[in-house]
């Protein structure tokens, strides 16, 4: 019996229970050494729904790792109609409490007990703590999940969502990859991710498939950029996955161990890649592995994906043809707007009342197939699908005396770049590696800077960097500066 059976439940909830249910003995959930069928999935959901009512639980960050405690808890909160906040690890401590006091969180699930008692919260059991909260911050109506962007400034952003956007999505990516009974999904991203969560979790619930579910050390990833490829390879050789979503950085790892003779199963069906920029060249190398993937596009202003190519529509170079229940239009700039599939809001902000919603992407469609150009405003998404405003990064190492201008880029690379100009400089290396480190130390891994190198000259009008009021030349500075930072590869 559903949760919330003979309380109204809304009929979106009651339609993914029903077809929860209707898999019955399959295997739901795995671990690799705890499995839950479908029945017994739904018997843990209706305890810890019973464990929130008697908490009386409203607002519930979760802040665990990868598991099937995060499955459980969050299709719980998805039930019972409450809101459910989770807590990307990657995030720096200083996110975090913006996080949990930004939503008005008054139940911790997981998380340090430091960070816990940072906030004001007091344990009431195995990983669960509560605080009394004077005043909440007020949120749209019909708020579900509130999904924190990876932070394009120094603290991240909540988007407010619904329950009902949230699984037409996961609906539409059912029909669009053909996903199955038989298929096993491999979760590789933080669960906290909302494209894991919905097209790695819901999705394939609705299909009935198997999900097998790992810590993100165990599986080889380590906050939002470190990667030990042996461990993943391992994971995904052993447990032989149906499918995959996976981020540019990963894919090209994934792809470059094939080229040099790993194995691969033979069970991949499909492969996601998103989260950033795909260079056509890496899905030719794909193509040419015989590996099944297949470029997408969303944001979380849309509950995840928005575009997806599939086995029956695919065109490389493009992020695919918008999923069935959303429509795609371009502005005359050629913005990409949205509309049927979007955000109740900003946390903080007025409730959206435009049925468009502009995403900030600019594009052009060929034969149906969405082709981007890259971003209205300067944020670039790193190789590992993190947003980083530079500004942001730029801001904090220009507060540090040694350095007077500082230019950051990061666009599908898997460590961002610095290019410093130095008001001494006779300072050395050393002294200024010093001064990036401790910048680095305040800023979530995603945002760090992994490779500096020196000025040749300062930014100005005079040499095309930078405007007559001082805002740089992006385009410029890379055209200049791009081939002389020697990257190394990711260590393997």
């Amino acid at each position: 019996m559903p949760p919330h059976e003979g309380c109204n439940m809304r009929p979106e909830l009651g339609a993914f229970w029903q077809a929860l249910a209707a898999h019955g003995s399959r295997v739901a959930l795995s671990n690799g050494s705890r499995t839950l069928t479908y029945a017994e999935l739904l018997v843990e959901v209706e305890q810890r729904t019973a464990q929130l009512t008697g908490l009386q639980a409203q607002r519930v960050a979760l802040c665990l790792d990868n598991s099937i405690e995060w499955v459980l808890w969050d299709l719980a909160l998805l039930f019972s109609e409450r809101v459910c906040v989770p807590v990307p690890d990657f995030f720096s401590d200083r996110q975090k409490v913006h996080v949990l006091d930004s939503a008005g969180v008054d139940t911790l699930i997981g998380g340090p007990s430091v960070l816990a008692s940072r906030c004001g919260f007091v344990g009431c059991g195995l990983d669960i703590a509560q605080r009394a909260l004077t005043a909440v911050p007020v949120l749209p109506d019909g708020t579900q999940k509130i999904t924190y962007t990876s932070g394009t400034t120094g603290q991240p952003r909540g988007v407010c969502l619904d329950d009902g956007v949230q699984l037409a999505v996961a609906q539409s990516l059912l029909q669009a990859t053909g996903a199955c009974a038989s298929d096993r999904h491999l979760c590789v991203l933080p669960l906290a991710t909302l494209l894991e969560n919905i097209a790695g979790i819901y999705t394939p619930l609705l299909a009935g498939a198997r999900i097998e579910l790992r810590g993100m050390t165990d599986i080889g990833l380590q906050g939002a950029s470190g990667l030990d490829l042996p461990r993943l390879l391992g994971h995904v050789l052993t447990i032989a996955p149906s499918s995959l979503i996976l981020v540019p950085q990963l894919l090209m790892a994934l792809v470059s161990a094939a080229e040099r003779g790993m194995a691969l199963p033979p069970s991949l069906r499909f492969v996601a890649v998103g989260g950033g920029r795909v260079a056509p060249q890496l899905l030719q190398r794909a193509d040419a592995l015989g590996l099944p993937v297949f470029e997408g596009y969303g944001l979380s202003e849309c509950a995840s994906v928005v575009c997806l190519n599939t086995p029956q529509h695919r065109r490389i170079g493009a992020v695919g043809r918008p999923l069935p229940h959303l429509q795609i239009s371009l502005a005359l700039d050629g913005e990409v707007l949205v509309r049927g599939a979007r955000m109740l809001g900003y946390l903080g902000d007025a409730a959206l009342k435009n049925d468009w919603l502009a995403t900030g992407d600019l594009g052009h469609f060929e034969e149906g197939f969405l082709v981007l150009h890259g971003r209205k405003k300067h944020q670039f998404i790193t190789a590992y699908g993190r947003n980083v405003n530079p500004e942001w990064v730029e801001a904090e190492l220009t507060q540090q005396a040694p350095i007077a201008q500082a230019w950051v880029h990061g666009e599908a690379l898997p460590g961002n770049l610095a290019v410093l100009v130095l008001r001494d400089a006779a300072l050395s290396d050393a002294e200024v590696a010093a001064v990036v480190a401790r910048v680095n130390v305040g800023l979530p891994d995603y945002a760090r800077v992994q490779h500096w190198r020196r000025a040749d000259h300062a930014f100005s009008p005079a040499n095309g960097f930078a405007t007559t009021n001082g805002r740089l030349r992006r385009t410029a500075l890379w055209a200049h500066y791009e081939g002389q930072f020697a990257v190394p590869p990711v260590t393997h």
